[in-house]
């Protein structure tokens, strides 16, 4: 909320965000302390977490991730993913993200759905090549029949981008500089994809095995086993 405040220049409620959420940091960083005080061990793996507390933009860079809204069979996979260094808006970054799925993709999008971070002085997608095939979440005009159904599955991403960061190690990077965030990016999507490949071929070999199980014969059954 501080930064969406922020963008809209209202630096009032911009304050009073960072006012409410200033002393919180501060009790939860001392009672770090008080609790590994004397602990070099722990006091050495806190010391880069708590020194980059104190900074803005402390926890990494902005990372943009486009998948399939339909699930397909074997899973909701990862189009496009990229680095987004600087912080930028969100809706500024929304043609180049478009341009560079459909050049990974060879097929164009149809539709875009986002969330209501996108949404710059009260146009959603503004930056898009057709702001008219953008929807955001919430959005109620223009919503209806098959883009309504697609909509509601705009949400779906949120897990994704969850196992991306548990599974995939998006959370914590420790390549260096601006290439080793967008590297990792990239790293953690293909990531992503392969494990939902691996787990449908798994699904796959074990039908396979029930399959040839099932037509052998008794006698081969018994002299294999």
């Amino acid at each position: 909320m501080a930064g969406r405040y922020a963008h809209a220049r209202q630096f009032k409620r911009m304050n009073k965000q960072i006012k409410f959420l200033r002393p919180r940091l501060g009790r939860i960083t001392r009672d770090i302390q008080k609790n590994i005080d004397g602990n070099e061990a722990l006091e050495d793996i806190f010391a880069r977490p708590l020194a980059k507390a104190r900074a803005p933009y402390e926890f990494g860079v902005k990372v943009s991730l486009t998948t399939t809204n339909k699930r397909c069979k074997g899973g909701q996979f990862i189009l496009h993913a990229k680095a987004l260094p600087g912080n930028p808006y969100d809706a500024h970054t929304l043609k180049d993200v478009l341009e560079e799925t459909e050049a990974l993709t060879g097929r164009e999008i149809e539709r875009v759905y986002v969330d209501k971070g996108y949404v710059d002085k009260g146009y959603v997608g503004h930056d898009a090549p057709k702001p008219d095939r953008v929807f955001r979440s919430g959005q109620k005009r223009g919503v209806h029949g098959q883009i309504k159904r697609e909509l509601r599955r705009r949400s779906a991403i949120e897990p994704v981008i969850g196992h991306c960061k548990s599974d995939g190690h998006l959370d914590r990077n420790s390549l260096k500089g601006q290439h080793g965030d967008r590297i990792n990016a990239v790293l953690s999507a293909v990531g992503y994809n392969m494990r939902i490949l691996l787990k449908w071929l798994r699904k796959l070999l074990c039908q396979i095995i029930a399959a040839t199980w099932g037509v052998m014969p008794t006698s081969e059954l018994r002299g294999a086993s």
